[in-house]
């Protein structure tokens, strides 16, 4: 059995500041931290941050007064940080760059008294805090026929986000749907869509191409790592997510010659590691592993001020 190992995969630039922002707290200010929703969407991180004394909590009153509270990758509404400010918490800021400037950027649409149509999954932690920067002035859509059903009070004066682990492959139908029914929509710029989103499904494709069957180490909750599934499958492989190595059922390889593996943007490489050995041991004898050389996609995401001379 040939396995085929996907790169780009694993962690992205933002998932790696925002693990590291919650390991330097630890270091330069000690345990407890306490972390605004999970860092990232991934047990294992999430664990792993636990043991070392991270306090993960849903609302900034979980946290005691004056507590360091670190806001996770998926950013967050102006509410929440109003409500950390109230309890007199200590915030340091994970959220992704590229969430950042979504944020900022609806911020500007609701100065310039637009109408805003933002492209996501509801109930997503992101697309909740980017709601939360222009609620009057938001209409989530998840599908062209949301868009169908959409009643706006001045067509002319619309503009448009998405979530950023969406990608253009994702909003492609949605996009010309919109472009459709209000031409004058001002529409987000290329880089408002995650770059490693779209590097992992473009990397997926490549491997449904070749193998028969592909499996995505990556969270249930995890929304990049659900499309990497999806889109294996529509390019006409038998997509898995698998959490854990011990996930995977020997019924899916059964009579298949050729595996592809890759992680979602929030799966640590360890995962991938772990898979790898699971698929040894159920095809020991026909194993081959067929690696991608390693794309460096060269990005990297500064860290906040406060934290900048507190790497060992």
């Amino acid at each position: 059995m040939q396995v085929i190992l996907a790169s780009p995969r694993g962690f992205c630039a933002g998932v790696d500041r925002a693990i590291e922002i919650v390991e330097l707290a630890l270091g330069r200010f000690g345990p407890p931290v306490y972390v605004r929703h999970e860092i990232v969407h991934n047990r294992h991180v999430v664990e792993s941050l636990r043991a070392q004394g991270a306090v993960f909590v849903d609302d900034p009153a979980e946290a005691p007064e004056g507590a360091l509270l670190v806001f996770s990758a998926h950013g967050v509404s102006p509410a929440v940080r109003e409500a950390a400010e109230r309890r007199g918490l200590r915030a340091l800021d994970a959220t992704c760059p590229l969430v950042t400037k979504v944020h900022v950027e609806a911020q500007r649409f609701a100065r310039e008294e637009r109408e805003i149509i933002l492209v996501g999954h509801a109930s997503h932690v992101e697309v909740e805090g980017t709601m939360g920067h222009a609620p009057e002035s938001m209409h989530l859509v998840e599908s062209v026929e949301d868009v169908a059903a959409l009643e706006l009070e001045d067509p002319a004066r619309v503009a448009c986000l998405t979530q950023t682990t969406l990608s253009v492959d994702d909003t492609a139908d949605i996009m010309t749907a919109l472009r459709e029914r209000f031409p004058e929509i001002a529409l987000p710029r290329k880089d408002d869509i995650c770059y490693a989103t779209q590097n992992r499904q473009n990397a997926v494709k490549d491997l449904a191409r070749r193998a028969e069957v592909v499996l995505v180490v990556g969270a249930p909750t995890s929304s990049n790592s659900n499309r990497l599934v999806e889109l294996a499958a529509k390019c006409g492989a038998r997509g898995h997510l698998v959490e854990t190595a011990d996930d995977i059922e020997p019924a899916w390889l059964e009579g298949v010659a050729c595996v592809g593996l890759t992680a979602g943007a929030s799966a640590p490489e360890v995962l991938v590691e772990q898979v790898i050995d699971r698929l040894r041991a159920l095809a020991p004898d026909e194993f081959v592993l067929d690696p991608i050389p390693r794309v460096d996609e060269g990005v990297v995401f500064q860290l906040p001020a406060e934290l900048r001379h507190a790497r060992p």
